[in-house]
């Protein structure tokens, strides 16, 4: 990874974004479940501790997996992941 992109990775959840819309995040969410369940999502040793982590996580899977996701994108999954999983203040 370049440094270049590791700092957008460590700034990006700083970027003052709206909110997402979770019922968009579900549908975005139906391909990330062709490649794993939710069980990675509630593993203690693995469950993160706050809603810019979260972000973290969403933008490093995206990066990984499907660079073509926008913010707003990244941001819906967050708000999804966050409703039914996490429930991040």
């Amino acid at each position: 990874m370049t440094r270049a992109a590791a700092v957008v990775i460590l700034l990006w959840p700083l970027a003052a974004w709206p909110a997402g819309d979770p019922a968009k995040g579900e549908r975005l969410h139906q391909s990330c479940l062709q490649c794993h369940g939710t069980e990675v999502y509630v593993p203690p040793a693995r469950k993160l501790s706050s809603l810019a982590a979260l972000r973290r996580e969403v933008v490093r899977w995206s990066d990984y997996y499907n660079p073509r996701l926008t913010k707003t994108e990244v941001e819906d999954l967050v708000a999804y992941l966050n409703r039914d999983f996490y429930r991040f203040p």
